[in-house]
């Protein structure tokens, strides 16, 4: 017995050394969106933070396109030794295997969990021009000019999507649906009227909303955000939109455990800090921190949830 367990510390001790020694370089954060938008803005904030931490740069490249799976796939292809990781978003993993034909990647099998930084909700916001300020208003406004309002969001198969499907058919409305590549663009044609509406996260909308150019009507999720008290949930007005998103962290799959650990945990001390928690929650993230395992079974939990909104928003593989 006392041979078996030498053994496996043994064979522990690589891995044990290796996360001693990491980070001996700049370390990379894919950001799988255009600049601007949420992905974007939290992991550059995420970055300053945790250079002093780790002793090293963290680098954020931004990888966009297809709804974020070309960031993933480079991520997936990048080698396990813990220096890539990759800002991940439950549309990425747990709504994409459910809309997406031929997916380039497997969230569960090509990609191993370190942290989940915090819960999700988006607001639909609408061009000051537009002079609609409720909820009401709008469906009153899409009624009116039925096929002829439109929403942008941020990707075909995104929750910007999705959550848009699920009012359409809640609210009994005809709205086309414009994708883009990211929340900010999707945004900018919004109060460009270009777009009579979208659903999107609170750090792209928030300096418009602030500054008078768009107008927020309602918000996902199962309560009121913090931060915009006054703003109702879509479920307060009758429209069950309260299925609630995360965001995360991911490493390709095989990077060393102690690694993916260290990660974890510096990221954890940096959200779940008061002023970690208040800039999260200016960044529409209400900041959560998980071990990875926690991580995970948020995921397997998750995804069959996803799956069923998705079914009865009639949303399709595409």
């Amino acid at each position: 017995m006392q041979r078996v367990i030498l053994a496996l510390f043994a064979a522990l001790l690589p891995a044990l050394a290796a996360a001693q020694d990491w980070p001996h370089k700049p370390v990379k954060l894919i950001a799988p969106y255009p600049p601007g938008g949420q992905t974007d803005i939290v992991s550059r904030w995420m970055a300053e933070k945790l250079a002093p931490a780790l002793g090293q740069p963290l680098i954020i490249e931004n990888r966009a396109g297809a709804q974020g799976s070309v960031g993933i796939q480079a991520a997936k292809n990048s080698p396990p030794d813990g220096y890539t990781f990759v800002y991940t978003n439950v549309s990425n993993i747990s709504i994409s295997p459910h809309i997406v034909e031929q997916l380039p990647y497997d969230g569960q099998r090509d990609l191993t969990p370190v942290t989940q930084l915090g819960l999700t909700v988006l607001a639909m916001v609408v061009p000051a021009s537009l002079n609609v300020r409720s909820l009401r208003d709008f469906i009153a406004y899409a009624r009116a000019n039925a096929g002829k309002a439109s929403f942008a969001s941020f990707g075909s198969g995104s929750t910007s999507q999705i959550y848009g499907e699920m009012l359409k058919g809640a609210a009994a409305i005809d709205m086309v649906h414009v994708p883009y590549k990211g929340a900010a663009p999707a945004v900018q044609d919004i109060m460009a009227g270009h777009a009579t509406t979208g659903i999107h996260d609170l750090a792209t909308i928030g300096p418009h909303v602030a500054s008078g150019r768009l107008i927020a009507l309602a918000v996902t999720g199962p309560k009121r955000w913090p931060l915009l008290p006054d703003l109702p949930t879509f479920a307060e007005l009758g429209y069950p939109l309260d299925i609630a998103g995360w965001n995360g962290i991911h490493a390709p799959a095989g990077t060393p455990r102690a690694i993916v650990e260290r990660m974890s945990a510096e990221i954890n001390k940096l959200i779940q800090s008061p002023e970690g928690r208040e800039q999260m929650l200016k960044f529409g993230l209400l900041a959560t921190g998980t071990s990875p395992e926690e991580f995970g079974e948020v995921i397997r939990r998750d995804t069959p949830r996803w799956g069923e909104v998705i079914r009865k928003a009639g949303i399709k593989a595409n």
